[in-house]
């Protein structure tokens, strides 16, 4: 109950304009800040250096430039440019790029052709440097709209595209047979948005027992499979079933978020398995930090913790 009650509380918090500005004034400043736990920084240099830092300790990334529901054409093309900007700067690097990109961000709630044309052209550049462009999913009001984007582009002969299908949604089964017989790439999640009980599975159990069943049709079926999970239980099953139906540690791979459950990332590297972490960056922070709260009771000990050894400094 008090998880349920906490999880609610974040979330909500998340969608706070009041919020966002007292907590932005101060979250990001200094290199020990709370919220560089979770963000890789605020600029493309920043990034680059925690993207170099990963990769010298065996793992892999996808970076996320952080926004989401823009309000005008304006904005959304303000995004996408940032967006081919930092293709083009980490490219330039020699670092393969690997972006992950919400629809809303690119202005798909003002203009479905506009977010679409400038998808294009993300996903464009990204393959000229030899990169891969992952559709994120968000609340399932865009979950109809955001399928029918990636389609779009699939059809058109785009293949270095993947899309995140959430399994806390009763429809995901369906979505996920859909994207597997396209021969698309997935990365499973469980959701991280408030949904209604009419559409999604409230329950814990549930949602697990969905992303069980899902990731072991995925492992035989699925095509370089991605698996968003920080539970030890889960990650466990996963490997094994995939051990036990054939699969070996490169046909699949786990996404984790930056700086959640470091430990649990550097153990299943040292094993062998695939371990891409999932690297936001960028100064609309404050949204993505807030449902990574409302996720795990763990990272709200550990900001509480930053809080306190801030204030004695």
């Amino acid at each position: 109950m008090i998880e349920a009650l906490s999880r609610a509380f974040f979330l909500a918090a998340a969608g706070s304009p009041l919020l966002k500005r007292a907590v932005s004034r101060y979250g990001m400043r200094g290199p020990d800040s709370f919220a560089r736990r979770f963000i890789g920084g605020e600029t493309v240099d920043e990034v680059l250096r925690s993207v170099h830092a990963l990769e010298k300790s065996g793992f892999t990334h996808t970076l996320n430039y952080l926004g989401e529901h823009v309000t005008s054409a304006e904005a959304a093309r303000t995004a996408t440019r940032a967006y081919l900007r930092t293709i083009e700067q980490v490219g330039l690097a020699g670092v393969p790029c690997k972006v992950s990109v919400k629809l809303s961000q690119l202005g798909l709630e003002i203009d479905r052709e506009q977010c679409l044309g400038q998808l294009r052209e993300i996903v464009d550049l990204a393959r000229h440097h030899g990169g891969f462009v992952r559709i994120d999913m968000e609340g399932s009001g865009l979950l109809d709209d955001t399928l029918e984007t990636f389609t779009s582009l699939w059809s058109e002969g785009h293949r270095n595209i993947g899309v995140v299908l959430q399994s806390y949604l009763y429809q995901t089964t369906d979505d996920l047979q859909r994207v597997m017989e396209m021969g698309a790439r997935v990365r499973l999640v469980k959701g991280a948005y408030k949904e209604s009980a009419d559409i999604a599975y409230r329950e814990k159990r549930d949602v697990d027992a969905a992303f069980v069943q899902q990731a072991k049709t995925l492992l035989v079926h699925g095509s370089a499979p991605a698996f968003a999970t920080h539970d030890p239980r889960m990650i466990d099953t996963i490997c094994r079933y995939a051990s036990e139906n054939g699969v070996g540690n490169d046909g699949f791979e786990f996404q984790m978020l930056y700086g959640v459950r470091r430990d649990l990332q550097a153990r299943l590297a040292a094993q062998g398995y695939g371990v891409r972490i999932y690297l936001p960056f960028g100064q609309d922070w404050f949204p993505y930090f807030m449902r990574r709260l409302a996720e795990r009771p763990a990272n709200v000990a550990f900001v509480a913790k930053s809080i306190l050894y801030e204030g004695r400094g």
